[in-house]
């Protein structure tokens, strides 16, 4: 077998692969659902290694049925994107608005306040619209009923759901400047 025979089956078998992702893909329970998730994540561009680690891990909790899992890792990117925000002016909008908040950074800052205070805080400086910033809340309501006790479990398409609204909200508001 030639070098250009085992090229030609590596391409054949990765054209295999995506087809049958795409076929099984239509059929609710299918685990290769998740695969349809990755165009749209390739599709938001660069990340930090952070966020893309995180992101990259919620999708392979999803493939693997740690559906809790997913959300957690998938929310956790989101805040990592929402701190990088609210950091990339030296923290000046942020602490205009939040001028009792301490903490040097904004990760000291996490230590004294939730992330639903980020979200009104972000909300006040006028980063999302309310209607991103009600998405964020309910995302983050979502997130802790998976990280606590609750009776929230959340089955294959609750997960790709959440995590593709999530990629909604990095791809509309990754552009935008704080």
């Amino acid at each position: 077998m030639t070098d250009g025979d085992i090229g030609s089956l590596i391409v054949r078998a990765h054209a295999f692969r995506d087809e049958a992702h795409r076929i099984l893909g239509r059929h609710e329970a299918a685990r290769s659902r998740v695969v349809l998730l990755k165009p749209s994540y390739e599709n938001l561009g660069k990340l930090s290694l952070t966020q893309d680690d995180m992101l990259r891990q919620a999708l392979r909790c999803a493939e693997t049925g740690l559906y809790r899992a997913a959300h957690v890792m998938a929310w956790a990117a989101f805040v990592d994107f929402l701190f990088e925000k609210l950091s990339s002016d030296g923290l000046v909008k942020l602490r205009a608005a939040r001028p009792k908040w301490i903490g040097k950074d904004i990760f000291e800052m996490a230590e004294w306040y939730p992330d639903h205070q980020f979200i009104d805080a972000a909300c006040d400086i006028g980063f999302p619209t309310k209607n991103e910033a009600k998405q964020m809340h309910s995302l983050l309501d979502r997130r802790n009923e998976c990280a606590h006790p609750t009776a929230y479990y959340p089955d294959l398409n609750m997960t790709l759901g959440y995590i593709a609204q999530l990629l909604q909200l990095f791809t509309a508001l990754k552009p935008r400047s704080i």
